[in-house]
């Protein structure tokens, strides 16, 4: 008989989902059967397989040491010596954590950087805390910044804020908010709805001259609907500083549909624009993020972005910003 008790960070893990990862070598099949079987308890009960675990649950598994010894190699042990933990928090509770992005960190490990990434430095930074409380489940983001963008970035330090926060996003119910700047005179406020269809090879986003209906050249996924909504804040002679409320979530969304109406990302030269001010990429900042619950998040413009939108004969409003 083997007995855990449930951590704070594992809470609103589904049953069967725990116990995949608990004993990552024993097919999907028999940990059903074992919850069926009544060989999974939880607190001296019975559970279905989607019951969510609270935090203080004692699981209890009717099965030898041998085989759970067995079905648990391999479980993932993460070291975090040498590992940067300096983040900007703009809110932490015990469930949910805010961090401000700075442009030119990854959000997550890729080829080019396995180390130093944002959600690396936050493990690390909540491993100094003795808050990473399990090996079962590792705090994760919910929604991802391209390297060269800046903002806010949220994370779920628990299975169950970490499931609420992607269910808000999939039903477009939190509010996400950009700045950006933008080549041209714009003026007004409106939509950008074109169809976008990726090509994961070359890491470009384009928008579809109709809606897609079938699978693009090698290398390219079915076009998927996106919706960009904005605001022009201030117009100058030769750039706009614009609001942007990202409806979607599509990859490289904003620089993409921008691009196609003739006023790309000032400094982004992927995606049509020139640099400017030694700024060879998009000049984006996610700054502010309104949850479904009523709580707001903020992220001041980096000084960098401030200094280059003067340059280029804007400013951001303080009281619209900040």
């Amino acid at each position: 008989m083997i007995t855990r008790t449930i951590t704070a960070s594992e809470s609103g893990k589904r049953l069967h989902r725990y116990l995949r990862t608990l004993m990552p070598n024993l097919p999907l099949g028999q940990i059903y059967k074992m919850i069926d079987q009544g060989k999974a308890k939880i607190n001296g009960k019975r559970k279905n397989q989607n019951y969510e675990l609270a935090a203080g649950d004692e699981l209890t598994l009717y099965v030898e040491e041998e085989r759970y010894a067995e079905a648990s190699k391999g479980q993932k042990k993460t070291k975090y010596v040498g590992v940067n933990a300096n983040i900007d928090v703009a809110y932490e509770d015990e469930q949910l954590l805010v961090a401000r992005k700075p442009a030119g960190m990854l959000t997550h490990p890729d080829r080019s950087d396995q180390k130093d990434t944002l959600i690396n430095r936050v493990h690390a930074y909540l491993y100094r805390k003795g808050e990473l409380d399990s090996p079962l489940f590792m705090p994760a983001t919910a929604n991802r910044l391209d390297r060269n963008t800046s903002g806010l970035v949220l994370v779920g330090k628990t299975a169950g804020m970490l499931h609420q926060l992607n269910q808000w996003i999939q039903k477009h119910e939190m509010e996400k908010y950009y700045v950006t700047a933008v080549e041209g005179w714009m003026e007004g406020e409106g939509e950008l709805t074109g169809d976008l269809i990726r090509d994961e090879r070359g890491n470009r986003t384009r928008v579809a001259p109709q809606p897609a209906e079938s699978d693009g050249p090698s290398g390219e996924s079915r076009g998927k609907s996106a919706m960009t909504r904005y605001r022009v804040l201030q117009s100058g002679r030769r750039y706009s500083l614009i609001e942007v409320e990202l409806i979607s979530g599509r990859t490289h969304q904003i620089r993409a549909h921008f691009q196609s109406i003739g006023h790309p990302l000032l400094g982004d030269v992927k995606y049509g624009g020139k640099p400017f001010a030694g700024v060879n990429h998009q000049l984006l900042h996610a700054w502010r993020i309104r949850l479904p619950d009523g709580r707001e998040f903020r992220a001041p413009l980096p000084p960098r972005m401030r200094q280059t939108l003067e340059e280029a004969g804007l400013r951001a409003d303080a009281l619209i910003l900040e």
